[in-house]
């Protein structure tokens, strides 16, 4: 993640951010003639445009960074058409939130796993109203009943064995106006959805290198901009000598913004000797200027009293008292780069016209729009966003404040240069002055009775909030709490009589955000490990409690259920193994993950496999939602056992891949990925992938080596083992 989605988060963004906006796909007539105008082109709505070359090119409103929305939309929309898969083509819709606003939010930008949810109804009926369209015009062309008509592959037929292509009937259709609703097809006719192995419509241009990203982008009289910046969070520059940067060969213009300090040169290397060269003073006064430890030191205190409470079921100090044993655990989580493959970046420049326009990964064009605007004196439509691919984001490109729109636009009002601007981030400018998942530290109680049944539960959440202080917080933070502190935990599925979740939000000047799965990047870990430890306090097996205290929640049981029995829970392994189980719902989809392990020469958890189940509901691309599920299986994988981004003195000690570690291909464990069949409609799959990794493997390790884990990641137990 992306922007986190929860049913709260959706409220606050709808009744926020979106007030004034009028959303909708349907483009006026005259609107929809403008748009098709000496192309010949059939502009039905929005999201559509047929060519007459039998083209069928969809506008996808959400970003693509590899979660794969453009295979997703292209899928919905070429069933209800009845396309052929060939003929179809994406491109990214323009920043305009009146025409494709995510409805989950109100704004256009992509996050919380969203894109094919809020993209399930919106699609299917901009998909039949295109259809409904040619089979008119075909209707009309030939003189026939639309009744008689079919349509398969593309080809529009009538039963006297007259046919035409979307492309021959684009011009005709464009002039033919037919009245909703639009019937949807039904399941039993879909050719499309649900079929596996559907080629991806971004998978050749990725692989023959022709897909531009922004780091590709190349513009006549174009410079390049690197931004020396400062090692602690939030400080200035005070002052630094323009000369030694100046003096190198292609460096161009030095020059002070509230980032830092902009050196513009006519390419990379020269701008990053530009700014190596600078010697830059920082006015660091009130920056942050404690260590990870000590932040984890206030926050463990912090944890040992009740917070402002978040739920509170029975009677837990009762239950605890009345225990046959009772069990304490603190965790402790770190500090979380996001790390895409591809820093932050923006291509900038000045229009004709007295706008800008910009090329990026924008995430949350709705916002960026705004931000930029607003540093240039524009208004929003004056800002025209080109969203490009983008190589991952886990959340770093969707910022409340819109953090590389804002920088590429000081940039720009700073310089001279009359041209394009590429303004570039490292991938050590990201991993030492970015946003962080924030350090979160848990203290649970727990009691078991004589026959083993959890009767008591009381967890505290001791962390910071980055809705505090951002434009969101009037929406997210309820009763003073951040939601996003406490999901996962405060709706925690299991029947338990006595359960008790409070928070403590804490001030700290480190620029936070949301990471991949938000709050359940720690609750996942917190919950589903004390589980284990009270079901072996009863003396239960882990999955016979599961089943007990998930009676009535089906779709947990169905995916612990399934992914279990694919597991071969029952069996025996191989000596030196051990298996562990977690369960987890995240944006309304559900994963369970059993993993079998065994001891790394490097002392760490080495994953053999894992079986993974999700029930995400129709399962639009059974081939996409695997991949997700796997890569996000590994993104949590490289979290629970190597990251960790560790202060000193206030400044980030990791800088890059070498030290802040993620997982290698050849660490990579074998996954099985087994989908519950569902009539339900398509939630997220994006992020539900990484929650329950690395709790099933901290219950496999504790079967395997006796030891409970409670400091992530792994590396930093083994240390202090």
């Amino acid at each position: 993640m992306n922007v986190p989605v929860s049913a709260n988060r959706r409220q606050f963004l709808q009744g926020s951010a979106a007030v004034g906006l009028v959303v909708g796909f349907h483009l006026p007539g005259q609107e929809r003639a403008h748009a098709a105008d000496a192309t010949g082109e059939f502009v039905p709505n929005a999201f559509i445009r047929i060519a007459p070359d039998n083209t069928v090119t969809v506008l996808s409103k959400h970003i693509e960074f590899g979660q794969g929305p453009y295979t997703g939309i292209a899928t919905i929309l070429a069933e209800e058409l009845d396309a052929d898969w060939a003929q179809m083509r994406v491109e990214s819709a323009p920043a305009d939130a009146t025409k494709y606003a995510n409805s989950a939010f109100g704004i256009q930008g992509t996050g919380g796993s969203t894109a094919m949810a809020n993209s399930w109804d919106q699609l299917r009926s901009a998909g039949a109203e295109a259809r409904a369209r040619l089979v008119a015009a075909a209707a009309k062309q030939w003189g026939v009943d639309a009744a008689s008509i079919t349509v398969e592959k593309g080809v529009v037929k009538d039963a006297s064995g007259k046919q035409a292509t979307f492309g021959e009937l684009a011009e005709l259709a464009q002039k033919t106006e037919v009245a909703g609703p639009f019937k949807l097809k039904e399941p039993d006719a879909w050719k499309l959805i649900g079929t596996p192995r559907l080629p991806k419509v971004d998978t050749l241009p990725k692989t023959n290198g022709t897909a531009i990203y922004t780091i590709d982008v190349k513009m006549p009289n174009m410079l390049t901009c690197v931004l020396a910046r400062p090692s602690r969070f939030n400080a200035k520059a005070k002052s630094f000598d323009p000369a030694p940067a100046l003096a190198i060969p292609g460096v161009k213009e030095v020059f002070a913004v509230p980032q830092g300090v902009a050196v513009l040169a006519e390419n990379f290397w020269a701008a990053k000797k530009g700014r190596d060269a600078l010697d830059v003073m920082w006015d660091e006064t009130g920056t942050e200027a404690r260590s990870t430890a000590d932040i984890v030191k206030q926050y463990v205190a912090l944890a040992n009293t009740r917070g402002t409470p978040a739920r509170n079921d029975g009677d837990v100090e009762k239950a605890l008292a009345a225990g046959a044993k009772v069990l304490d655990a603190t965790y402790v989580f770190p500090y979380l780069a996001h790390a895409p493959m591809e820093p932050n970046n923006c291509v900038i420049h000045r229009t004709a016209d007295g706008g800008v326009e910009m090329n990026f990964g924008s995430q949350l064009q709705t916002v960026d729009q705004n931000v930029a605007a607003a540093v240039l004196g524009l208004k929003p439509t004056q800002v025209k966003i080109n969203t490009l691919l983008a190589g991952g984001s886990f959340g770093r490109r969707a910022t409340p404040a819109g953090d590389m729109a804002a920088e590429a636009a000081e940039v720009l009002k700073g310089a001279k240069h009359n041209g394009p601007i590429k303004v570039l981030w490292t991938r050590e400018d990201d991993i030492k002055g970015g946003r962080y998942r924030p350090i979160f530290v848990h203290k649970l109680r727990g009691a078991v009775d004589a026959q083993g049944n959890i009767v008591a539960w009381d967890q505290v959440i001791v962390g910071q909030s980055f809705m505090k202080g951002s434009p969101f917080e009037a929406g997210m933070i309820k009763n003073g709490i951040d939601q996003t502190m406490v999901e996962g935990a405060s709706t925690l599925p299991y029947q338990i009589p006595n359960l008790r979740v409070s928070a403590h939000m804490t001030d700290v000047g480190v620029p936070t955000l949301w990471w991949r799965s938000v709050g359940s990047t720690h609750t996942a870990f917190s919950t589903e490990t004390f589980l284990d430890q009270l079901a072996e306090a009863g003396g239960v097996d882990p999955l016979t409690i599961r089943r007990k205290l998930l009676a009535k929640h089906p779709r947990h049981l169905g995916v612990l259920e399934l992914a279990a029995a694919k597991a071969g829970w029952d069996k025996p392994l191989p000596q030196g193994r051990a298996r562990g189980i977690a369960v987890h719902e995240s944006f309304s989809s559900y994963v369970a993950h059993v993993v079998e392990v065994s001891m790394g020469e490097d002392g760490l958890p080495k994953v053999e496999r894992v079986v993974v189940a999700a029930d995400c509901g129709i399962a639009i691309n059974p081939d996409v939602i695997a991949a997700q599920l796997e890569g996000g299986m590994g993104f949590g994988l490289s979290a629970a056992l190597f990251a960790s981004v560790d202060l000193e003195d206030g400044r980030v000690v990791q800088s890059n891949f070498h030290d802040y570690r993620v997982l290698r291909i050849n660490e990579m464990p074998d996954v099985e990925v087994h989908i519950v069949p569902s009539k339900e409609k398509p939630t997220g799959i994006g992020e539900p992938g990484t929650p329950p990794i690395a709790p099933a493997i901290a219950n496999a390790w504790s079967k395997l080596t006796g030891q409970r884990v409670f400091t992530l990641p792994f590396a930093h137990s083994a240390a202090k083992a």
